[in-house]
């Protein structure tokens, strides 16, 4: 909870503040990374720096626990961090980082800002901050502890038993933890990151969510990841070209907050395009479990043969009795329907709780037609791969 000073002094520089914190963000990482170059090594993605995807998540996520604090002064947004806590683990994040980033971040503000940063409003923004960061690294502990990674030491080596091309351009790795030590929990959608070496030396680390297990069920830890080669995408490319059977991955514990929950209500898992993989993750979860839930399955894609995991999603679908409703953009088999997903003439069960995957303009889309169908907004849960631009605004 704000102090009353702090929360006016914020209230009234939100707007100044929010308006520039595009600058701001931008200042702090040109002016940390110049510094601090060490930190591109193995901790933060340079891809979403060139495209700027990170430095709009930062902002989004500085603006929206701001709004939060001011409208609702009783509550702590744990959805928000939760979220960012998650992310924050999977990539080893530590609490003496949030160190290196207020010193860089209060520097960008004071210089972008300039004057319109006086003494008092200086310090209700750190106030701000720190009421962030100290959520954070508190919720960071418990998710750390939980996945027996305490003080971000979660890093393993796996071995790759079995690659599996599954459309042009994704295939599916399947990996083996070496050594003795017990495997890390996983909870049906949840993502491990991989980390990888560049050529330029420089290490490199990329989210997947874990898309199933071996047979048997999981004995020996088996997991599987598939991975999308994507436009400027360094390390999909890289385990695209490299990765084979018997080599060696350095893989993170299993982190992230949208992982199927049990219930009794009925179920619909929603994806599109590759984000596919934790749907499939939850309905293998469904399957090995014997979950009696009611399950709707919806899935949309460019066509069939750009469907990745499709005969793993239909198997699954028939083991668990799911209705399967397909679209695809262009050539469509019999039973699917042509084009983008539309609810429309689709059964959504009445108090589905609803699980969701897929690029940010389509759930935003399939969202509102959920809404509309009479799903509640809370029970709407989404994943995004990567920065989640849609944080706060969802």
């Amino acid at each position: 909870m704000l102090s009353e000073e702090s929360a006016a002094a914020v209230r009234a520089t939100l707007p100044v503040v929010a308006a520039q914190l595009d600058t701001i963000t931008a200042r702090f990482y040109d002016t940390m990374f110049a510094d601090r170059p060490e930190l591109l090594d193995g901790l933060f993605n340079r891809g979403n720096q060139r495209n700027g995807e990170q430095r709009r998540a930062l902002a989004g996520s500085i603006a929206a626990f701001a709004t939060m604090l001011l409208d609702h002064p009783d509550e702590r947004p744990d959805e928000l961090l939760s979220r960012i806590a998650h992310k924050h683990a999977a990539v080893g994040v530590t609490e003496d980082q949030y160190v290196i980033v207020h010193k860089y971040l209060f520097g960008a503000i004071a210089e972008v800002l300039g004057d319109a940063v006086t003494p008092d409003v200086a310090a209700a923004w750190d106030e701000v901050y720190w009421l962030m960061a100290g959520a954070l690294i508190a919720i960071e502990a418990r998710v750390y502890a939980a996945a027996g990674a305490e003080g971000g030491r979660t890093w393993r080596t796996w071995q790759v038993v079995e690659r599996r091309e599954e459309t042009p351009d994704a295939m599916s790795l399947l990996l083996r933890p070496l050594g003795d030590e017990p495997v890390p929990p996983a909870l049906p959608g949840q993502y491990v990151s991989i980390r990888v070496r560049m050529p330029d030396g420089v290490h490199q680390l990329r989210q997947y969510t874990l898309s199933g297990e071996g047979d048997g069920d999981g004995d020996g830890g088996l997991r599987r990841v598939t991975v999308k080669r994507v436009e400027d995408g360094e390390v999909s490319a890289l385990l695209h070209a490299t990765a084979r059977e018997g080599d060696e991955l350095t893989l993170s514990a299993p982190f992230g907050d949208v992982a199927l929950r049990d219930g009794e209500a009925p179920l619909v898992l929603v994806s599109a395009g590759i984000g596919c993989t934790p749907i499939t993750a939850m309905l293998g979860h469904l399957a090995r479990t014997g979950d009696p839930r009611r399950v709707l399955l919806l899935h949309a894609d460019r066509d069939v043969t750009s469907h990745p995991l499709r005969a793993d999603m239909a198997r699954l679908a028939a083991e668990v009795g799911a209705e399967q409703v397909l679209w695809y953009e262009r050539d469509a088999p019999e039973g699917a329907r042509t084009g983008l997903m539309d609810l429309d003439g689709v059964a959504i069960p009445e108090g589905a709780e609803v699980y969701m995957c897929g690029p940010v303009p389509f759930m935003r889309a399939v969202r509102g037609g959920l809404i509309r169908a009479g799903v509640a907004p809370k029970d709407i849960h989404y994943e995004v791969f990567g920065p989640d631009l849609w944080l706060g605004a969802a």
